[in-house]
């Protein structure tokens, strides 16, 4: 038996799972989260699998801090001892083209880590923190890190590829990596299992941040992300793909800096700049009711059919197509609307199944021609198990 403890740090916040692992079996001991990491209002939470649940407001001013709280929360309950943990697995969002798989932590690699801070500022940087606040506190303990981008190294160049003046990647790294990528692999690999082959999947991530990669025999082709999480899909506050010269348009005709377009594009953009709501579950209700919501959420389903439809394409042909993440798992209405614009390729809705929530479900008709599921990601599951691999060799 070996516990992992599962570490996610953002730029304010950290969220953590606890897993008890015994061979192939990996259960979820405790999870939660430290949230405002040095904002007013800090607070720690826990959800121990004892069906105990405690929500603690303390000053959180560093990622320091915040390890030590997450501590105490599982000393009081979870844990006899941080002696008990037998590795800590990290999710980094940006391991550009230097790691193409997960790795132990090394002095080397975090200096490589926060080398790619240029590349994802917001996450990089705070993974970096949390490493070293854990080695600080657990100093004898391994620990892995796994990549949101190494899934979609397997692109090829033209995927990959911008059509800029080559010193633009050679030199300056730009380029498309692609994200949520530990989302993709594990749900991909269960619909590899569902279908009984590894086939041609298309893995649909919605959530505030969206994308879809086209998955060919477990290797992906293309992603819809890029340099950053901003391209691709219409997402709750971001633009997805827009005329790359809009940005510059608005610098010099309305007066805007960078750094103000860059709000605009990421905070103030997606469903949220086309009818105020971010939220999916509010859009859905006010899908049919209020003309902004029904022309944002058409708008985001206009963007998931463009890609799906390329992504066919691209693949040759699909067997099976995934919905996972916030608004894949819950948003009911979003994957009927979807569905009912893929009807070309022989697929009709269960409407009785689509109303499921929680578990894997089929959700297209026996007579489909491909297979549509729901699947709820995992991807701190992914973490622990490529802990387990890098550290134990299990």
């Amino acid at each position: 038996m070996k516990k992992i403890l599962v570490l996610n740090s953002g730029s304010s916040s950290l969220k953590y799972q606890l897993f008890n692992v015994d061979g192939d079996k990996y259960d979820v001991v405790a999870k939660g989260k430290a949230d405002r990491i040095g904002i007013h209002g800090s607070f720690v939470e826990i959800k121990i699998t004892n069906g105990e649940k405690r929500t603690r407001e303390v000053a959180l001013p560093t990622h320091n801090e915040a390890i030590e709280e997450v501590t105490k929360e599982l000393l009081n309950g979870a844990l006899a001892s941080m002696e008990e943990i037998d590795a800590v697995g990290h999710r980094i969002v940006q391991g550009g083209d230097i790691f193409k798989n997960s790795v132990l932590v090394t002095d080397t690699v975090i200096e490589q880590i926060e080398e790619l801070s240029e590349l994802a500022p917001l996450h990089n940087h705070a993974h970096v923190l949390g490493i070293k606040a854990v080695q600080k506190l657990l100093p004898n303990v391994p620990q892995t890190v796994v990549f949101d981008t190494a899934f979609h190294q397997t692109m090829p160049k033209e995927a990959f590829l911008y059509a800029l003046p080559m010193e633009q990647y050679t030199k300056h790294n730009i380029r498309r990596y692609g994200f949520h990528g530990t989302s993709h692999a594990y749900v991909s690999q269960k619909a590899a299992e569902l279908i009984g082959k590894r086939g041609k999947i298309i893995t649909c991530h919605l959530g505030n941040g969206a994308s879809i990669s086209a998955v060919d025999n477990g290797i992906c082709l293309d992603t819809s992300m890029g340099f950053t999480p901003l391209a691709g899909l219409v997402m709750g506050t971001r633009c997805g793909d827009i005329d790359p010269y809009i940005p510059l348009y608005i610098c010099k005709t309305q007066n805007k800096t960078p750094d103000e377009v860059n709000e605009i594009l990421n905070k103030k953009s997606g469903m949220f700049g086309l009818c105020g709501y971010s939220d999916n579950r509010d859009i859905e209700t006010l899908y049919g009711v209020e003309e902004c919501a029904t022309d944002a959420l058409n708008a985001y389903i206009h963007s998931i059919i463009r890609f799906i439809g390329a992504y066919i394409a691209v693949l040759g042909g699909v067997d099976a197509i995934v919905f996972t993440a916030g608004i894949g798992e819950n948003g009911s209405l979003v994957r009927k609307l979807v569905i009912e614009r893929l009807a070309y390729l022989g697929i009709t809705l269960d409407e009785e199944a689509n109303s499921k929530r929680g578990d894997i479900t089929e959700i297209s008709t026996k007579d489909s021609k491909v297979r549509v599921f729901v699947i709820p990601t995992d991807e701190e599951y992914m973490i622990a198990k490529d802990t387990m691999n890098i550290v134990f060799g299990a």
